[in-house]
């Protein structure tokens, strides 16, 4: 019998960031306690640029940004956004979308897997991804309930299940 495997990666749906960016946009727009104060959420490459007049109504609509990517089902695990800067007048704060695992969080993830994990397990990365193999399926399910278990600052995807 062949070993089965699959795959731990750390991907976003940038259709469903987009949404949650488009309904952000939108609420700051509408409500009262924002009209007239010049607060915009827009994309900037690949980050996320709030503008506000004030340090409160920047990281208050970073706050509304974030529980629109929580409806949406984007974890805030891969939202790394900085502290509010000020820029003449304004203050903003650049937020990044993180996808992808860096080599340092797959080392702890692997350590994880070895430490902890079923012994039939064999783990190795693959660029920015893990790749998880075991003659047992059982202890591949075993390892990923291990790791949603674990407290790791990346979020966490399972895919290409075999």
């Amino acid at each position: 019998m062949a070993d089965s495997s699959f795959d731990i990666v750390s991907k976003i749906d940038r259709q469903e960031a987009d949404n949650a960016l488009n309904q952000a946009r939108k609420e700051l727009e509408q409500r009262y306690d924002f009209k007239g104060t010049g607060v915009s959420i827009e994309w900037s490459g690949e980050a996320v640029l709030i503008k506000a007049n004030s340090e409160e109504r920047a990281t208050a609509a970073l706050d509304v940004f974030q529980t629109k990517l929580i409806k949406r089902g984007i974890s805030l695990k891969s939202l790394d956004s900085g502290e509010p800067q000020a820029s003449g007048k304004e203050f903003r704060i650049v937020s990044t979308l993180k996808e992808g695992i860096s080599q340092e969080n797959a080392k702890k993830i692997g350590k994880i897997i070895r430490d902890e994990g079923p012994k039939s397990v064999k783990s190795q990365i693959q660029g920015d991804e893990l790749r998880v193999q075991s003659k047992s399926r059982d202890d591949l399910q075993e390892v990923q309930r291990l790791l949603k278990a674990a407290d790791l600052d990346v979020d966490l995807q399972f895919v290409n299940y075999r």
